[in-house]
C-alpha cells in the first residue's frame, strides 16, 4: 500500500503533498469542474507530478447524475466520465472512481441493468489505457453502494471495482469489517476518513486514528484480501479546519503509517525465518 492524500492539482498542491512525505495525490474532479479543462492541463499536471515526485492515485467525479428521468445515459454526463478516464491514462493514474445515479421512474431491477450497462460502457472505453473503473460506496449521484448492489452490478462486472471508505458504511449502520472481508479483493482504491458518532447521532469525521473507526482490523483485512493500492487520507470534517486541520492531517500520517508495509520489506535475507 501507499499513503496518499486529497488535494488539488497546481503546482502549490503537489508542493504541499510532497511536504508531508507523502508520494501519492488523489484528484476529486467532481459535478461542478470541467473535464476538459483538466484533461487539456494534463500535460502540465504530469510535469508537476514529476518535478515533486508524488504519483497521482486516483481521479473520480462526484455528484454528477449520469442517467436521466427516462434511464437514459445523459451523453454530456457520458464525456465527462471519458475525457477523465483519458486524463487518467496520460497521467498514469490506475484508478477512476465513479456512480451510476437511481432512476425513480424505473423499477429496481431496470435500474441495476442500467448500471450494469453504464459501467460496462466505462470499462469498454477503458479498455487498453491502464485505468481500472472503481465505483464508489458514497450515495451521492449513486446507489450501487452496498453487498446487495455489488452482488448484482459487481457479479455481472468482474473487472469493476469498488472505491472503499469506511465512513460511508457506518453512516448506514453497516458492517464495515464483513463488508471488507467479503468484498476486499474487489477493493480498487481506499479512502481514509474518520467517523464518530455520540449518542447515536453523526458528530463528526475526524482524522482517522482520532475516531472511532477499528483501524489497526481494516488494515488488517485489507491486506489479507490482498489490498495493495492507495490509502488516500480524505480531510473532510467542518470541525478540523486551519492550524488544527494541519495538525490532524500529520496525526493521521503519523497514526498510520507504521500500518503501511515498506515495499521492499522482506528483500534480502529475513533474520526472522529459520
Amino acid at each position: 500500500m501507499k499513503l496518499g492524500i486529497i488535494n488539488g492539482w497546481t503546482q502549490q498542491d503537489f508542493a504541499y503533498v510532497q511536504s508531508k512525505g507523502l508520494g501519492m495525490v488523489e484528484f476529486c474532479v467532481n459535478h461542478d469542474c470541467d473535464s476538459k479543462e483538466f484533461l487539456d492541463s494534463a500535460p502540465q499536471i504530469k510535469g508537476y507530478s514529476e518535478t515533486y515526485g508524488v504519483q497521482v492515485g486516483s481521479i473520480g467525479r462526484w455528484g454528477m447524475e449520469r442517467i436521466d428521468e427516462n434511464g437514459e445515459v445523459i451523453p454530456g454526463a457520458f464525456q465527462h466520465d471519458k475525457n477523465l478516464i483519458d486524463a487518467a491514462s496520460l497521467l498514469g493514474c490506475p484508478v477512476y472512481n465513479c456512480g451510476c445515479n437511481y432512476t425513480n421512474g424505473k423499477s429496481a431491477e431496470e435500474n441495476i441493468a442500467i448500471a450494469i450497462a453504464y459501467f460496462k460502457s466505462l470499462l469498454d472505453y477503458a479498455e487498453g489505457k491502464n485505468v481500472k473503473i472503481a465505483v464508489y460506496n458514497c450515495d451521492w449521484a449513486n446507489f450501487v453502494i452496498t453487498p446487495k448492489q455489488w452482488r448484482r452490478v459487481l457479479g455481472e462486472l468482474p473487472d469493476l471495482g469498488i472505491k472503499y471508505d469506511v465512513s460511508h458504511c457506518v453512516s448506514r449502520e453497516g458492517a464495515y469489517l464483513e463488508e471488507l472481508r467479503e468484498w476486499g479483493s474487489r477493493v480498487y482504491h481506499f479512502h481514509l476518513k474518520g467517523s464518530m458518532y455520540i449518542d447515536e447521532e453523526h458528530y463528526d469525521d475526524p482524522p482517522a486514528g482520532l475516531d472511532q473507526t477499528d483501524w489497526p482490523s481494516v488494515m488488517s483485512v485489507l491486506y489479507t484480501q490482498g489490498y495493495d493500492g492507495m490509502v488516500s487520507i480524505e480531510p473532510h470534517s467542518g470541525r478540523w479546519q486551519g492550524a488544527r486541520g494541519q495538525w490532524g492531517i500529520d496525526f493521521t500520517i503519523r497514526y498510520i503509517t507504521p500500518y503501511i508495509m515498506p515495499e521492499d520489506y522482506g528483500e534480502g535475507s529475513d533474520p526472522y525465518m529459520p
